[in-house]
């Protein structure tokens, strides 16, 4: 992989069906050997320990091996990505800890009010496909804040989305820094505090050496462990219940028992949702809500710089729509089994856990209970042993019931192998998913920053004459500064994992997509009308978020602030509108190069700054 020659990188290219067929198969047999050592009665931390160090070290080492010293290599992999292994890097970058450890366990709270985000998410990348990928690949440069410097004229537009990029790329990051200091603390018995600091060298080790390079190779074996590691534990249990191994299909039979469980534990049938009143009513605002939620989600998915980067590695505009097609597949596969694994997750809860004697509880329970996301609040000095259980008193007659359980949503899958009781090296296999996820997110996450700030900031603004050498110890020290920083937000545990991610994507659609979208499909926007539009989106959506979640504002029209990009993106498209409709039209030239980027075949002749005022 190290090799950059022309025709080393074809050979490697040529063999990527070989080199990660082998990948896979070497892992199938690595789990064997920890399932075979787990009957031999090695010790549950002995195989947690494995898990964790050995699939972080294969990660490692691709990032090693895959090491550059080439700008072109290190920002975009050198454009020779096919669509299919874009489609699967994406995949697995796009797949973050929200997905992996929070999208059942969301379901399982939620209900159907947990689709918003499966919906939004997956709906986002129809408009990926049609209106951005294609023509920012065709752009032909390394980053977003790229398109803003040369198709609005110069420096403002650049360093506007430089900021939102940061902003929406650090929350991101810092969610995934979350999930992964949830995964080091529980499979490596460590603090959460310092769990998020371990959790730093695998992540580092793969994006700061090696750049796009290294994260793409390293991001297409993480998709194959995450995929595999979700699919196991439910496929198991589909069989369990049903008898038939594809939980897609069947987890209606689990649905069907878990109405009639609920009839016998005491469950008030209603409409139980986040948006739901407090007797599970619901009303227009409820829906409202759920709607805004997927609409923010959506133009934050299309607004993502660490998921519009992936397509600027493709080598041409063609791949670059097979790469959003692949991508959906990819993130498909796991999406479609999200709600199967809420509904046996909570089939194995209602059967197992809820009527159980409290003194006879499994270890599982003492285990997530100690890093505060499970709680069985009849237990003896519950409220000080499990931090779920703060407010919540039992009856204090020894048997579990449900308003008595408490579990977090980010434990529903990582937990739910020990909640079936399936061996313990399932449990490893699940939790190795979520680290990959988790790690392949905060790659692109925090490669994505750095480059805005090397690339963007110091080498388009500051320095345009500085050396690559130079330029690639600034990505790699600014890498190291973020990551950093983000750990230690995370480590404070700020809010839950959907949570920032949510608002991630509402800062992204409110300071980003107005800008790149009437960039591309109205020629008339101005540097002056894109650059008041980001700051108008991006201040009202931060201005919302902030006020409401920290300083306890009223909400606005009943709108939940995970979903502020509601006002910023309106705002965001209304600003570059009115001020462009005022000030002087782009020139010609400008306006042909945006003619140029709508043509899929062909190169692009890049536009000079003073070309996007009008003169």
């Amino acid at each position: 992989m190290a090799n950059n020659t022309q025709g080393g990188g074809r050979s490697f290219i040529d063999n990527l069906g070989k080199i990660y067929g082998i990948y896979t198969g070497g892992f199938a047999a690595f789990v064997i050997f920890l399932a075979i050592l787990e009957q031999m009665g090695v010790s549950n931390r002995i195989i947690g320990y494995l898990f964790v160090f050995l699939t972080v070290g294969v990660y490692a080492l691709i990032g090693i091996l895959s090491r550059t010293a080439e700008m072109g290599e290190y920002y975009v992999a050198g454009r020779k990505v096919p669509a299919f292994y874009n489609g699967m890097a994406t995949g697995s970058d796009w797949m973050s800890a929200a997905s992996f450890i929070g999208m059942a366990g969301s379901l399982y709270l939620l209900g159907y009010d947990g689709l918003a985000f499966v919906l939004g998410w997956t709906g986002g990348y129809l408009l990926v496909s049609i209106l951005l990928a294609p023509y920012l690949r065709k752009f032909g440069q390394y980053t977003v804040p790229d398109f803003l410097g040369a198709r609005y004229g110069g420096n403002l537009a650049r360093f506007c989305g430089v900021i939102v990029l940061v902003s929406a790329s650090f929350t991101y990051v810092t969610a995934q820094i979350f999930g992964v200091g949830i995964i080091a603390s529980r499979f490596l018995g460590i603090s959460f505090e310092v769990a998020v600091f371990v959790g730093l060298a695998g992540i580092l080790v793969c994006s700061m050496l090696g750049g796009m390079r290294a994260v793409t190779w390293t991001q297409v074996a993480q998709y194959i462990i995450l995929i595999v590691a979700y699919l196991i534990p439910v496929v198991i249990l589909s069989a369990k219940v049903t008898g038939v191994p594809i939980p897609q299909l069947m987890y209606g039979q689990a649905l069907e028992k878990i109405e009639v469980l609920e009839k016998t534990i005491g469950v008030v049938k209603g409409h139980t949702a986040v948006f739901a009143n407090a007797k599970g009513e619901t009303s227009f605002i409820d829906a409202v809500n759920f709607f805004a939620l997927i609409l923010c989600l959506m133009v934050g998915t299309a607004s993502l710089p660490h998921i519009l980067m992936r397509y600027f590695t493709t080598p041409s505009v063609r791949e670059a729509r097979q790469s959003v097609a692949w991508s959906l597949f990819f993130i498909f596969l796991l999406y479609f089994t999200a709600p199967a694994y809420a509904a046996f997750a909570k089939l194995e809860v209602y059967q197992n856990v809820i009527g159980a004697q409290v003194a006879s509880l499994p270890a599982w329970v003492h285990s997530w209970g100690d890093i505060g996301l499970v709680g069985a609040c009849d237990a003896p000095n519950a409220a000080t042993i499990y931090a779920m259980c703060k407010g919540v008193v039992g009856n204090g007659d020894g048997i579990l019931q449900l308003s008595e359980f408490k579990i977090a949503a980010d434990a529903i899958v990582l937990a739910t192998p020990e909640i079936a009781g399936l061996p313990y090296v399932i449990a490893g296999l699940v939790a190795a998913g979520g680290l990959a996820a988790a790690l392949s997110t905060a790659d692109g996450l925090l490669l994505a920053i750095a480059n805005a700030l090397s690339h963007d900031i110091y080498y388009r603004m500051i320095d345009p004459h500085a050396p690559t050498k130079r330029r690639l110890i600034i990505s790699r020290t600014l890498l190291v500064v973020v990551a950093i920083l983000a750990a230690w937000v995370a480590s404070t545990k700020p809010s839950t994992i959907l949570a920032m991610v949510a608002w991630a994507f509402s800062i992204a659609a409110s300071g980003l997509f107005p800008a790149l979208v009437m960039g591309i499909w109205w020629k008339r926007t101005t540097n002056a009308g894109a650059v008041a539009g980001m700051v108008a989106g991006y201040g009202v959506c931060l201005y919302y978020l902030i006020t409401t979640q920290f300083y306890g504002a009223p909400l606005w029209f009943g709108i939940k602030n995970i979903s502020c990009g509601l006002f910023g993106i309106p705002a965001a498209f209304i600003v570059t509108y009115v001020v462009s409709m005022m000030t002087t039209a782009p020139s010609k030239e400008m306006q042909d190069f945006i003619d140029s980027i709508r043509i899929p075949r062909g190169e692009v002749k890049l536009a000079r700054a003073e070309d996007a005022v009008g003169h």
